[in-house]
């Protein structure tokens, strides 16, 4: 496990805009050690964490959206060697050394490892026997209200993190406090069950200790800042995640009735970059235009490639397309549709997430924010929560009548299976691009059992074999083989080969099927 231990030697604290007297103590100096000696050092290293939160973005939806039934990897006839690593992931074929599975872990546990600098200064420690996040005097000067405000954003941070890095990979290695490269290299794999304990224990805390404020009322300036509704969603994910529905009900009807987050009235103003951190975004890993190192590189990335300007200044790449399937799946009175997939020259495979996608002056530095958490999410979350209720459809029927549809009734909709598969196409429809069909389609295995990701990764390579893998650099494999591909095992990601053949102490196990 020397990739991860050699995390540990690194410095990453983010010193931009520090004002510290270096006159009185060579910044060559400076380690983790003695960088936190005031609330202001603790924001610091804490603004890095949140920059922290873009790496993972480069690979997360190469790990989720393509290899769910949402996006394709357009050029099918390539033979480029990125192209086919794509293709790879799409196919449930990954190499146990593919880059982006490393990448993904990697830019994970580099953010984990700055989190947990930043609360080790605060004397913040998880206890692994009880599944509690503890407080106790720190030697930084600091008010107890910042201390709390501070360390209640970075443990949502750590759990934001571990919460993705267990969905893909299983049990994962878990680190919750600063350890030199030698005592890395001892921690081995932790059960699902211990990760999502440390995730639980985490949000726990950011729900104690963090803003409260409605969403009126929070400053401008603290809008793209972890508060404790984003925590309640965020651990009523987790929650559902674990088929804990009656945990997680509590909290989603909590942020309903108190948070002051809603539904924005246009679909497409959601995303709008001139409306940022509007009342539906509980969460967002945010991005800055303007030259300065900080845009988004997405528009640029997924827009059609050869397109010239004519969607985007410097072209685009056609990553992440949309798959035809996914684009024929919308009702004609859906206005997500043309808000959401873009369509450029007349291919029945040239679309693009448009709703990513914003004008640039420089390329790859958008302004678009990334959204993790928002308002419908909640609504949605508590009717799968809910189960087959008239409660339950009247929340599916908010965003559907945003999207300009007509209502569910139980006339209709007069059977679980029915229920789930009308929610289920929902949240397919309704965050389409975002990352989330993925780890819907995982979740679906125990919240929503009728909704299988294995026959729907299956149907999706059906309904694209003629337009799509078919056209696969020759020889293509035929349509059967592609389908024997997916199974349950291939639903996880091989742990990072570079991860178990380095670590000369231990025996790192592999996920089964790789």
């Amino acid at each position: 496990m020397k990739n991860i231990a050699s995390l540990l030697i690194l410095s990453t604290i983010f010193l931009t805009s520090c004002e510290k007297n270096i006159d009185l103590y060579p910044q060559s100096n400076i380690t983790t050690e003695n960088f936190f000696q005031n609330a202001n050092d603790i924001q610091i290293a804490l603004n890095g964490s949140y920059n922290a939160l873009r790496a993972p973005l480069l690979e997360e939806w190469k790990l989720t959206e393509l290899r769910s039934d949402n996006t394709i990897m357009y050029s099918s006839a390539s033979k480029s060697a990125p192209n086919r690593d794509l293709s790879d992931l799409d196919l449930f074929i990954p190499s146990t050394s593919h880059a982006a599975i490393y990448n993904y872990w990697i830019a994970n546990y580099f953010n984990i490892r700055n989190v947990n600098n930043i609360l080790n200064s605060l004397n913040i420690n998880y206890d692994k026997a009880t599944g509690k996040v503890n407080s106790e005097t720190t030697t930084v000067e600091i008010t107890d209200a910042q201390k709390k405000s501070l360390s209640a954003e970075a443990t949502f941070i750590r759990a934001y993190h571990y919460f993705n890095l267990v969905r893909l990979y299983g049990g994962v290695m878990l680190i919750h406090e600063p350890l030199d490269p030698f005592e890395a290299t001892s921690i081995n794999r932790a059960t699902t069950d211990e990760i999502y304990k440390l995730i639980i224990a985490d949000l726990t805390y950011t729900i104690e200790n963090g803003s409260t404020l409605k969403y009126a009322s929070i400053p401008a300036a603290n809008l793209g800042k972890v508060n404790a509704w984003a925590a309640k969603a965020l651990l009523a994910k987790v929650y559902l995640t674990l088929n804990r529905k009656t945990d997680a009900i509590p909290l989603l009807t909590d942020i309903i009735a108190n948070s002051g987050y809603g539904l924005v009235t246009a679909y497409s103003d959601i995303f709008s970059i001139t409306n940022e951190m509007n009342k539906e975004v509980m969460f967002a890993i945010r991005y800055k235009a303007g030259g300065i190192g900080q845009g988004s590189p997405f528009p640029n990335l997924f827009a059609p490639e050869l397109s010239g300007v004519a969607v985007i200044n410097g072209d685009g790449s056609s990553q992440n397309a949309p798959c035809a399937e996914l684009n024929s799946a919308y009702n004609v009175l859906d206005n997500r549709n043309a808000a959401s997939i873009g369509v450029y020259g007349k291919a029945l495979n040239n679309l693009y997430p448009k709703k990513m996608i914003s004008q640039v002056s420089l390329i790859g530095d958008a302004e678009n924010d990334w959204i993790v958490i928002r308002y419908a999410d909640v609504l949605l979350m508590l009717a799968e929560a809910q189960g087959n209720t008239a409660a339950s459809l009247a929340l599916i029927n908010l965003t559907r009548a945003r999207a300009g549809l007509p209502a569910l009734t139980a006339t209709t909709v007069n059977t679980t299976a029915i229920f789930e598969k009308e929610l289920a196409n929902e949240r397919r429809l309704e965050f389409t691009f975002e990352n989330m069909r993925w780890f819907d389609l995982l979740r679906f295995k125990t919240t929503m059992p009728s909704i299988d990701a294995v026959s729907i990764i299956k149907a999706n390579f059906s309904s694209m074999w003629t337009i799509h893998y078919s056209k696969y650099p020759s020889p293509a494999a035929p349509l059967a083989t592609i389908q024997s591909y997916v199974t349950d095992q291939k639903l996880l990601l091989p742990i990072p080969q570079r991860e178990i053949d380095n670590n000369t102490k231990l025996v790192i196990p592999q996920n089964p099927g790789y």
